[in-house]
């Protein structure tokens, strides 16, 4: 996720971004051959070759709905094979979804530079705040849409080497300055349209790492807000900040853990907001029962939808899970669908699982910060991708 971003926001993965790190055994070398390579393939494998066998549980928790996670991605998948794989799947009956993947497909487990195979995988949520369309008492938080004076440069435009890549700032004297970073915006009255207001900016800051989320107001409506922008700062996460300043243990870092510092030291909030100077702005989605919109701009599905790097696995892909819930409930062995990106995923054994939207959700995502593993299912004699 980023430029700093390109889709939500930063998840609740970031809380814990450069606090952890993962382990574990390399590969097997036995697997079945590899499909042609393209040019720019790393030197080291990132994708080992691996079989339906070695996929713990196969197929997994739940393959009917898994699949039809993954068909939500189709309409966006222009070019083939995925065309014609999509034209397939569309015929495809329940009970013949295993037959179809594995069939159509191959699994290749993800390999990190130093040949371990376990990594990160964190959660994220839809949530739901308390909150109003004007100011008031209770409610002086802002929620800001992009602002008007902030400029967006495509550097792909003059250096094609940098694609995906962006700079945002604004304009003084006829040059380019950085955009403000978080203090300022909160301290200055930026020019941006305000789409609701907040009761907490912990609240705010939650919204931001979410990437998206839901404002219920006093009439039990609800405002559903997306991703829109991002101020151009690095992305610093305050459960560091509260670690450095030795308020939390690294290992203690969660939702709940910060919140719960924040409500007990409320002179110190600001502080702590302004160790990150990244912000997030935000756009209005149109009302809906479905999960938030991710980066391919179709609708998540809670359980089986993840974010990833998109230079491992490619947006709407497939690939299979293996990890632990946070809450002791078992584990959760499934084929996930690769819908979304975020600021602190970024690698190869690494990803954010999306649980759902409300406090329920809230209360697995924050707490999520496991171990696993994770296999791409790619199609058959097609290049894999080149992962850089």
């Amino acid at each position: 996720m980023i430029d700093i971003r390109s889709s939500r926001s930063l998840s609740l993965a970031a809380l814990a971004a450069g606090l952890f790190t993962a382990c574990a055994t390399p590969p097997s070398p036995t697997a079945p051959s590899l499909p042609k390579q393209t040019a720019s393939q790393p030197a080291h494998a990132v994708y080992q070759p691996s079989t339906w066998q070695k996929l713990p549980n196969w197929p997994g928790d739940d393959l009917n709905a898994s699949f039809a996670a993954w068909q939500k991605s189709c309409p966006k998948l222009k070019q083939q094979p995925w065309l014609k794989l999509c034209s397939e799947a569309k015929n495809i009956p329940a009970q013949s979804a295993q037959q179809f993947i594995e069939s159509r497909f191959s699994p290749y487990q993800l390999t990190n530079a130093d040949g371990s195979q376990t990594g990160l995988i964190t959660g994220y949520y839809e949530p739901v705040y308390l909150g109003s369309l004007q100011k008031t008492t209770l409610a002086p938080y802002p929620v800001y849409a992009p602002p008007k004076d902030m400029i967006t440069v495509e550097l792909a435009a003059l250096y094609p080497e940098l694609k995906g890549k962006r700079v945002r700032g604004r304009v003084i004297a006829n040059k380019l300055v950085p955009y403000f970073n978080r203090a300022d915006i909160v301290k200055n009255n930026i020019d941006a349209p305000v789409l609701a207001w907040l009761e907490s900016p912990m609240d705010v800051q939650f919204l931001q790492i979410q990437g998206s989320g839901r404002v219920r107001l006093a009439d039990g409506k609800e405002l559903r807000l997306g991703y829109a922008d991002q101020n151009g700062h690095p992305y610093k996460p305050v459960g560091r900040w509260l670690v450095e300043q030795e308020k939390l243990k690294a290992a203690d870092v969660s939702m709940q853990t910060i919140r719960s510092w924040a409500d007990a030291n409320p002179e110190q909030i600001e502080t702590l907001l302004d160790s990150n100077p990244s912000y997030v702005f935000f756009r209005t989605l149109p009302p809906s029962n479905d999960g938030p919109v991710g980066a391919q701009n179709i609708p998540l599905t809670a359980g089986f939808s993840i974010a990833v790097d998109k230079k491992i696995i490619p947006l709407g892909s497939m690939a299979f899970i293996a990890t632990e819930r946070p809450d002791n409930g078992g584990g959760i062995h499934r084929l996930v669908a690769a819908q979304d990106t975020g600021g602190a995923i970024h690698g190869t054994v690494r990803a954010d699982f999306f649980w759902g939207t409300g406090d329920a959700a809230g209360e697995l995502a924050g707490k999520m910060k496991q171990s696993g593993q994770l296999w791409l299912l790619w199609p058959n004699d097609h290049p894999l991708p080149a992962a850089d």
